[in-house]
């Protein structure tokens, strides 16, 4: 597993491994501190900083692996993306057809290149609007909201 994948697995999951699996990985992988500094720092030895690293690589592969969580995010992304991508075509093609339409393709053209980061931000600090959401979200898939 390369770096960027573990990093990327820790971040999702690190809350299910053991205190010690996190500080010792935290060392490893976001401090790049090597083996036998960290061997120094926690007082135990070279090979078990190693088996440390080895077990949780391979439990952070198998919660991903059983939940999908990255993959899921992963998914979201490129489906945004893709989206974003094609209405971003259409909507060219359709001003080129229709010139007339120039003002209001601006508009939505705006709105796919608008980045909503602090809004999304603003939204999730709100525990009141990250509510809303949920039910929205569980009325969405049918789901029975009280």
């Amino acid at each position: 597993m390369d770096k960027f994948s573990f990093i990327t697995l820790w971040d999702r999951y690190r809350g299910l491994l053991t205190l010690t699996q996190q500080e010792i990985t935290d060392l490893y992988f976001n401090l790049d501190l090597t083996l036998s500094e960290i061997a120094d720092e926690k007082g135990i030895t070279r090979q078990g900083v190693s088996e440390c690293l080895k077990t949780s690589k391979k439990q952070l592969e198998e919660y991903e692996e059983k939940l999908g969580f990255c993959r899921a995010m992963e998914e979201l992304c490129l489906i945004q993306s893709f989206t974003v991508t094609d209405a971003g075509k259409w909507a060219e093609g359709f001003k080129t057809a229709h010139p007339e339409f120039t003002e209001e393709v601006a508009k939505l053209e705006e709105i796919l290149s608008r980045d909503y980061g602090q809004e999304i931000k603003e939204t999730l600090s709100d525990p009141a609007k990250v509510k809303l959401l949920r039910r929205g979200a569980a009325l969405k898939q049918g789901l029975k909201v009280d």
